[in-house]
């Protein structure tokens, strides 16, 4: 009964948050900015003109 023992969700819920917050770090970090050439291109855009 969840009524009577709610540590178990609450332990359930923190696992949770705790791998949640371990993959965006290790996402974040992974990511290496070695290639410089990728920083320097510039992106191509449409302008586009909307006649609304």
């Amino acid at each position: 009964m969840p009524q009577m023992m709610p540590m178990n969700w609450t332990i359930l819920y923190f696992m949770f948050i705790f791998t949640l917050m371990l993959f965006s770090l290790l996402n974040y970090y992974m990511f290496s900015p070695a290639n410089k050439i990728l920083f320097n291109k510039t992106m191509k855009t449409n302008n586009l003109n909307w006649k609304w």
